[in-house]
């Protein structure tokens, strides 16, 4: 392989864009073509790389001999299709941005793309890169002596518009649980190093949307839940999402107690959304307390501004292409592979049918689980 990976990019919305500042900040990247049906995401794209040649669909993306790697950054509804369509033509590595799927009978296709598929297949979990979640990851075992108790609290701001405004409808989405919270699963199960068996969930669209139509159609995505998830070694975990409280001081929270200890990472939303009045945005956190002796530890994560800037994800996005680029160039695996990502699917799915129904979901019995 050449010194520098060049990458096909399938999505250029507003986190597709994302991605595009971020692979220009990463040595050894060059993004040389692109596939974008919205003429206006295709403009801005075509300003952010301003070398990549637009095509008109996958199969011509893929024609593109210089293409080494791809990124999916399209509508969730279109993931797994597109994957399918990359596995008949050229597949080649991807990184596919969550969630892997929408619909739970969709769960044998992943099966047999995970199955068949020759290169690998890293999904986005983005939220896994944060530097203060990054910090408490490698952390919490010897803070929390093991954790019994895990709570992640998102207060944040409503979902933005999309191109087509997709993002407003379950049936396009997976449902909140599933779109956003994918990323909340998908920490619990980093964190805890276990898999999930049961879960019990609340929630609703109390807030956001009601004012909205589209073709007549009023919104039917979530804004708030509470969900519980029972795991295999015993330990629980507390998922609290809340999409209108976006002038709180930090968007996540998450909180792991065990018998030695608790620790918590508190990382604020994006930079853009802070109001300039209250000066500069808050700096993440990490706190490590003790039970013995007593006496939180609290410890500031910054973030690099250069990298801060290229997106809203408090950074992680590029640590997350670091990665990437060097399994794109032979070092090593996915670490997340699509396993991780239909298991965040599947507890996300779980979460919508149990606030649907009142009833506590086994992933196993649902046949939610990777096989």
């Amino acid at each position: 392989m050449t010194d520098t990976v060049k990458y096909g990019m399938i999505g250029c919305g507003m986190m597709g864009q994302e991605h595009l500042r971020n692979i220009a900040l990463l040595p050894g990247a060059e993004v040389v073509a692109i596939f974008e049906p919205d003429a206006g995401m295709r403009a801005e794209a075509a300003r952010l790389a301003p070398t990549a040649r637009m095509v008109g669909s996958i199969a011509e993306l893929l024609a593109v001999e210089a293409v080494q790697a791809l990124v999916i950054v399209s509508p969730n509804f279109l993931h797994l299709r597109q994957l399918e369509e990359i596995a008949a033509i050229r597949p080649l590595p991807v990184l596919c941005e969550k969630p892997l799927f929408t619909d739970p009978a969709d769960a044998p296709r992943i099966a047999a793309l995970r199955a068949s598929y020759p290169a690998p297949i890293w999904v986005a979990m983005e939220y896994r890169y944060m530097p203060p979640v990054a910090k408490l990851i490698s952390e919490v075992d010897a803070a929390t002596g093991g954790v019994k108790m895990l709570t992640i609290r998102e207060h944040r701001f409503p979902f933005l518009e999309k191109v087509g405004d997709w993002n407003r409808f379950n049936a396009n989405t997976g449902g909140t649980l599933v779109e956003k919270c994918c990323h909340f699963f998908d920490l619990m199960r980093v964190i805890l190093r276990s898999d999930p068996v049961r879960v019990l969930a609340s929630g609703g669209q109390g807030v956001n949307h009601l004012d909205e139509s589209y073709d007549g159609k009023t919104p039917d995505i979530w804004d708030n839940a509470y969900v519980i998830v029972e795991f295999a070694s015993g330990a629980r975990a507390m998922l609290e999402l809340c999409m209108f409280a976006e002038g709180a001081r930090y968007q996540e929270e998450i909180s792991a107690v065990g018998p030695v200890g608790k620790i918590e990472a508190l990382v604020p939303g994006p930079g853009r959304f802070w109001p300039a009045h209250l000066g500069a945005p808050p700096v993440p956190q990490v706190i490590v307390s003790p039970r013995d002796p007593k006496g939180p530890m609290v410890m500031e994560i910054p973030v690099d501004p250069e990298i801060l800037a290229a997106g809203d994800h408090n950074g992680s996005t590029f640590y997350q292409h670091r990665g990437f680029n060097a399994v794109v160039r032979g070092q090593g695996t996915p670490e997340v592979s699509l396993a991780d990502g239909w298991w965040a699917v599947a507890m996300g799915m779980a979460a919508q049918k149990s606030a649907a129904t009142g009833q506590a979901v086994d992933l196993a019995a649902e046949g939610l689980a990777p096989s």
